[in-house]
């Protein structure tokens, strides 16, 4: 071996510098779901004998995940051959790093709804036409049935007036407190229940507020679904839901206007007064250009252990949505009838998903064939550039 060839040699040190960046590279920011190494976010690493320093500039100072990423990181440092101590020293990125990290995060694109025709998101509208049927308890176990299956699944809580996805989740404290998003300058990081990504309105009102009214009219109601849709960084979802706001009111037309590709779920009760009003909603749901996916029948009959059927709201007005929407050249499935079950009810209340906590119970069977049947659905075509041209 020649001088020149001995100089150029990596040295021990450094060979375990590099064993050390690349374990701690693997390490997975618990927010933005994507590796330190991809996220640039791993600073100078010193290896003196068997210690080693590892530097880690965190997005924003007071990082909700400083904690879990420093232990996350000394034990991946701790897990190279020849360390035996390992420190991690937590610094802040500056501005201009987090800015180079926001543009990396949306792929270099404009500032503006990723969830585009040409995307392969499907987007999913779960709507009512009137309150109380279960709505948002059928969209938020929807959502975790869907990321069970290995779909990566985000919810947009949209019912601005009467939100309930967080508690539904379990993203609410006994003391009432909702769990918030991290900002990184305009990127919101949105907190993350059973798989899935969750925004609400609810998780920006100040501490104490919780329980207040959001009384907001039109443009405030737009201007809020939109920064949802603009500003809250969900990366590459499979499957995006918004839980819609009963009846047929600004949201409605503002989410139709944004999202026109979109395609609606409707959910009604087997009630004949509830059915009717279901219609109307998916009505004007096709008014802005939207497909309607299928009806969901909550709350319909369940069967007592005695083996008797209780029907406390009637039958078949899930049926009659599905046959009022249904045409000659598009028929609108019946796609689920979920049944009455206080186990649901239980579990909505204590914020833990009966598709997680009770897996064997009635509705939760229900729910998770509608998950199955929305997985298995295709992408639509709707409004989306196809990759070849006529020939001439």
């Amino acid at each position: 071996m020649t001088v020149d060839d001995h100089t150029s040699a990596p040295s021990a040190t450094d060979a375990l510098v590099a064993a050390v960046r690349n374990a701690v590279g693997d390490v997975t920011d618990p927010e933005l779901r994507r590796s330190l190494a991809e996220l640039e976010m791993l600073r100078e690493i010193r290896v003196d004998g068997a210690s080693v320093r590892v530097g880690v500039a965190l997005t924003i100072v007071g990082c909700p995940a400083s904690d879990r990423i420093q232990r996350d990181v000394t034990d991946a440092a701790l897990s190279v051959p020849g360390i035996t101590d390992a420190t991690v020293d937590l610094t802040v990125m500056t501005a201009a790093e987090r800015m180079q990290l926001t543009e990396r995060l949306r792929a270099g694109g404009p500032r503006g709804i990723p969830f585009t025709p040409e995307s392969l998101t499907r987007v999913i509208a779960v709507t009512s036409g009137k309150g109380g049927v279960g709505k948002s308890t059928v969209t938020a176990n929807l959502a975790v049935a869907l990321a069970q299956r290995g779909l990566a699944v985000g919810l947009i809580d949209a019912d601005v007036h009467g939100f309930s996805i967080p508690g539904l989740l379990g993203l609410v404290d006994a003391e009432g407190r909702t769990q918030r998003p991290t900002r990184i300058d305009e990127l919101i990081v949105p907190p993350v229940a059973h798989g899935v990504k969750v925004v609400s309105i609810g998780m920006f009102l100040r501490e104490g507020d919780e329980g207040a009214a959001v009384a907001w009219r039109g443009p405030m109601l737009h201007r809020t679904v939109q920064q949802f849709l603009t500003d809250v960084y969900f990366g590459d979802l499979d499957v995006l839901l918004l839980d819609m706001p009963p009846g047929t009111g600004d949201v409605a037309i503002s989410v139709g206007q944004l999202l026109p590709h979109a395609r609606v779920l409707v959910v009604t009760t087997p009630q004949s007064s509830a059915s009717d009003v279901a219609v109307r909603s998916a009505l004007v749901a096709r008014q802005t250009g939207q497909q309607v996916l299928g009806v969901v029948e909550n709350m319909s009959a369940m069967v007592l252990p005695d083996g008797t059927v209780f029907d406390l709201f009637g039958a078949g007005g899930g049926g009659e949505v599905a046959a009022s929407l249904s045409a000659d050249d598009n028929e609108v499935p019946l796609l689920a009838s979920i049944p009455l079950s206080p186990a649901l009810r239980r579990a909505a209340d204590a914020g833990d998903p009966i598709v997680v906590s009770e897996p064997t119970d009635p509705a939760a069977v229900a729910i998770a064939a509608l998950a199955d049947s929305v997985a298995a659905l295709p992408r639509g075509l709707a409004g989306r550039s196809l990759p070849f041209c006529p020939g001439g």
